[in-house]
């Protein structure tokens, strides 16, 4: 059995070696500027070895970190497995950060090293040195520069437990957080997600599973990867979703397994009704958070169900929870039941045990010996919250779920208050500290409001050092403090409408209600005093 997910991926390259491993399609191929077709596993492995031999040489070894700001390129498997091989950990690096957030990260996981893009080296570098960390970057098919500390770890062999990469929540609460995720956590991903069964079951060296959520995540990550890896499956990465081609790259990449996020079957649903809507080979999506007045007609529309599923970045493969089997209950937000390696508990506010359809906050553990098996080994530097998230044997996830009668899981809402947009986390609290900075801002305080194709979009409530005098003033602060934003934070984390308000909501120790302000934000939208600045929300690179 393989302890590191290189061996996983050297094992499956001496299986499947004549496999394809990686599809990249025409359409992600010229956006990125790279060779379109496909990449067997063993000119993969080879690569791979290329790879680390050259990384040994350079110094790298067990207990480093190395950032990899490389989208969702094939070079981003080839430098993990090859830095994985030698024990180094990698950090994943969402190529929409900006100096703010790369500063914290590159100073918070003290990677040594960044493998990115070339036009992101000089953002790296003006991070790092903010940071004050040693720090260097290399370009994917660059030589690797002489590590500039030893290895941490030098002389011991990786293993199951050793850290395999550490990816960063969105910081709900405050600061983004490290978590630890050992060999093991992609190893058991890899494990159950082959072996779940049921509607979600895959045939060894015939899947096609393509995804475009991006590799700075788990489950493109985790699931898709190392499933594929453990199956001698192909993995098709789209560099993101594009709704007008997703069809034709479906079809073209012969995918049989698709994942998917809460907002693309609602995006696909706007297209017209067409008789190729069929004409593929998709037997399942695998994805969470699909709207429950769209799921069954989506299915009925389009020809294979949609595979509710929940997990965290935290829980791994350790807890997921998947509605595999039938009644999957569609229309409901069910989630299915977990299985016998799962044990879940669901308490209310007061801490009791939740009674059949009652609201509480879900609290899993892995069955067995070992309740933390599949999971986090803990948060980098923070072990006062690894234990408040594992207070009395239970992880607390923070959802808010209910059982029905018959045994199924139902998803409610987050019980903190987090922006959920197009499936990514936002944390108020980060988005108000840096427009806080602005000239322009007294106070502020950030919530989400519905929208019909994203789920949330982010509001600023803005009290101004100076309100507006008129409307084109207004609109001109407005479009200045989104700008600000986006210098700083990652595009969707930028306000897609800033209200401008008289006071907010507070304690009376001054502290915002956020529960009060949950329910202001939706009332100001159309109101006169709020600018709508969705347009202003675009990629770095995107001009349409």
């Amino acid at each position: 059995m393989p302890n590191t997910i290189h061996q996983a991926f050297s094992l499956a390259a001496q299986r499947w070696a004549t496999q394809p491993f990686l599809c990249i399609l025409p359409e992600t191929a010229s956006i990125y500027g790279i060779a379109a077709g496909e990449i067997g596993y063993a000119d993969a492995a080879r690569r791979v070895e290329a790879l680390r031999a050259a990384y040994a040489a350079s110094g790298y070894g067990h207990g480093h970190r190395v950032g990899l700001l490389l989208e969702n390129r094939p070079d981003f498997f080839l430098h993990w497995f090859a830095l994985n091989a030698l024990g180094v950990s990698v950090v994943p690096i969402n190529p929409d950060m900006r100096a703010a957030e790369l500063e914290y990260l590159i100073g918070h996981s003290e990677i040594l090293l960044a493998v990115a893009l070339p036009e992101r080296h000089a953002d790296l570098i003006a991070a790092a040195e903010a940071a004050g960390r040693p720090f260097q970057t290399m370009s994917a098919d660059g030589a690797p520069p002489p590590a500039a500390f030893p290895a941490p770890l030098a002389g011991s062999e990786p293993g199951e437990l050793s850290e395999c990469a550490l990816l960063y929540t969105s910081g709900t609460t405050g600061r983004p957080k490290g978590c630890i995720l050992p060999n093991r956590y992609f190893l058991h991903a890899g494990n159950w997600y082959a072996g779940a069964g049921g509607l979600a079951a895959l045939a060894p060296g015939k899947e096609r599973m393509i995804t475009p959520l991006p590799l700075v995540h788990m489950n493109a990550m985790a699931y898709s990867a190392m499933a594929m890896v453990n199956t001698g499956g192909c993995l098709i990465p789209l560099d993101r979703f594009h709704p007008k081609s997703w069809w034709a790259s479906v079809r073209e990449s012969r995918a049989t397994v698709v994942h998917y996020l809460g907002v693309m079957p609602a995006m696909l649903m706007k297209a017209e009704a067409s008789p190729a809507d069929r004409e593929h080979h998709v037997r399942f999506g695998f994805g969470a958070g699909v709207d429950r007045t769209l799921h069954g007609i989506f299915e009925a529309r389009f020809g294979f169900p949609l595979l509710e599923a929940w997990a965290m970045t935290e829980t791994g493969a350790g807890a997921v929870i998947i509605a595999n089997h039938e009644p999957r209950h569609i229309g409901t937000s069910c989630f299915g039941k977990e299985e016998s390696d799962v044990q879940v508990r669901i308490l209310t506010d007061e801490g009791r045990e939740a009674a059949a359809d009652e609201q509480g906050e879900l609290l899993v553990r892995h069955a067995g010996e070992d309740p933390r098996y599949g999971f986090l080994a803990g948060y980098l530097k923070d072990q006062a919250a690894t234990d408040e998230a594992w207070a009395g044997g239970w992880f607390h996830t923070g959802d808010i779920v209910c059982r029905d009668r018959d045994g199924y899981l139902h998803f409610v809402d987050r019980k903190k208050n987090v922006i959920r947009r197009s499936g990514e986390n936002i944390a108020a609290v980060e988005v108000e500290a840096v427009l806080q900075q602005h000239p322009l801002v007294k106070a502020v305080a950030v919530a989400a409001v519905p929208d019909p194709v994203r789920g949330d979009e982010v509001m600023a409530l803005v009290v101004p050092q100076d309100p507006p005098t008129d409307t084109a003033t207004m609109e001109a602060a407005a479009a200045d403090i989104v700008r600000w934003t986006l210098s700083r934070l990652a595009y969707y984390k930028a306000p897609g409408y800033v209200a401008f308000v008289d006071a907010l909501p507070l304690t009376t120790t001054n502290k915002i209600q956020r529960g009060e302000l949950k329910a202001l934000a939706p009332t100001l939208v159309d109101g006169p005093d709020c600018v709508n600045t969705c347009a202003m929300k675009k990629r770095q690179g995107d001009h349409k």
